[in-house]
């Protein structure tokens, strides 16, 4: 099965870290409800990297305009705009990868 990978990487001050690392764990509660019934939706990773200072949204979905769905989901837009009054960068634009070829485990 043919799958979009979709990437958004977030970026901040060393000192910022920890704050927005929280943000992130947190950030479950509200999205989960909403992005789980997305039609085209098959599973969703947040990630952390503190050696970067950065956080990274990862979701897989069924095709391209599936994963569009999160440009305009509102939960999503409001929770970016508190992120970046709390010093994070997002890496613009999101990139939807097409796959090429996947690695079963």
């Amino acid at each position: 099965m043919s799958v979009v990978v979709r990437v958004s990487i977030l970026r901040c001050k060393p000192e910022d870290f920890a704050q927005l690392r929280e943000m992130m764990m947190a950030a479950l509660a509200p999205l989960e409800p909403g992005i789980g019934k997305m039609p085209g939706f098959v599973h969703f990773y947040a990630g952390a990297d503190e050696a970067s200072s950065s956080l990274s949204n990862v979701s897989i979905w069924t095709s391209f305009e599936t994963a569009k769905q999160l440009d305009t989901y509102q939960p999503m837009l409001d929770l970016g705009r508190e992120f970046v009054a709390k010093g994070a960068n997002f890496e613009r634009p999101v990139m939807n990868y097409t796959t090429l070829w996947e690695m079963p485990k």
